[in-house]
C-alpha cells in the first residue's frame, strides 16, 4: 500500500511540474508571435501537446503542427480540433521522405504524455528504449515548405537530434530564404554523437550571416 501511494505522489509531481519545453515558450512568447497576424503560416515542428501551437494560433497565423509520438498528438489533436487555423500532422519532420522507428522514451511506461517530448527517431539518444517504438510517417520539411507557396513567418524546430539533417538541407535548398524566423532546440549538449555535425552547423549559419536561424533556443 504504502508503496502504491508513493508512486502515486511520484506521478501527480511529474505531471503538475512544468516541463523545460513550457517555460521556453513563456521566456520567447512575444519574440516568437511578434508580427503573426491573420494570413501568416507558421509551423510548429514537434509540437507535442501543442503549447508552441496555441500561441502561434491565437495571433490567426494559420499554423501546420507537427508530432509523430502518438500519445502526444492525441491530445494535439483533441486540443484543437474545433480550431480552424490549426492542422495537426501526426508525421515526423525530416530531411526526406520516409517511414521510420520513434522511440519512446526509456519512463514513456509510467506517462506516455509528459514523456513524449523525449521520443526520438535516433536509436543512440541516451533516454529512449531501444526495444519499444512505433514506425511513423516522416515528411521532407523542404518539400512541403516548397508546396505552401508563400512565406513562413515562424518556423520552430524541437525534433530531439534530427535538426541538423533538416536546417542542412533547408539551407542547402536556400529554403531558409523563405523563412522569417527559425527557432531551434539543439541536442548536441545530450547527444554527443552530434556535438561535430552542430558545431559545423552554427559556423555555417555564422559564415553566411543567417541571423534569422536561432540555435540557441533552449
Amino acid at each position: 500500500m504504502i508503496a502504491r501511494i508513493r508512486r502515486f505522489f511520484s506521478a501527480l509531481r511529474i505531471r503538475q511540474r512544468r516541463s523545460g519545453f513550457e517555460r521556453r515558450v513563456a521566456k520567447h512568447h512575444a519574440g516568437v508571435c511578434a508580427g503573426l497576424k491573420t494570413g501568416d503560416v507558421a509551423i510548429d515542428c514537434g509540437a507535442n501537446v501543442g503549447d508552441m501551437t496555441a500561441l502561434m494560433a491565437a495571433t490567426g497565423a494559420t499554423v501546420y503542427a507537427f508530432e509523430p509520438n502518438p500519445a502526444a498528438f492525441g491530445v494535439l489533436s483533441a486540443r484543437f480540433k474545433n480550431v480552424t487555423n490549426v492542422h495537426c500532422l501526426n508525421q515526423a519532420v525530416l530531411d526526406r521522405k520516409e517511414t521510420v522507428r520513434l522511440f519512446e522514451h526509456v519512463r514513456a511506461n509510467e506517462d506516455p504524455v509528459y514523456w513524449s517530448n523525449g521520443s526520438s527517431i535516433l536509436e543512440f539518444k541516451g533516454n529512449v528504449d531501444k526495444g519499444r517504438w512505433a514506425e511513423v510517417e516522416a515528411i521532407d520539411l523542404a518539400e512541403f515548405i516548397r508546396s505552401l507557396k508563400q512565406r513562413v513567418g515562424v518556423l520552430k524546430i524541437d525534433i530531439e537530434g534530427a535538426e541538423c539533417a533538416v536546417l542542412e538541407s533547408l539551407i542547402g535548398q536556400n529554403l531558409h530564404e523563405l523563412v522569417d524566423l527559425i527557432l531551434v532546440e539543439t541536442h548536441d549538449h545530450k547527444i554527443a554523437e552530434l556535438r561535430s555535425r552542430t558545431d559545423a552547423l552554427r559556423a555555417l549559419i555564422a559564415s553566411r550571416g543567417l541571423g534569422h536561424i536561432r540555435l540557441d533556443w533552449d
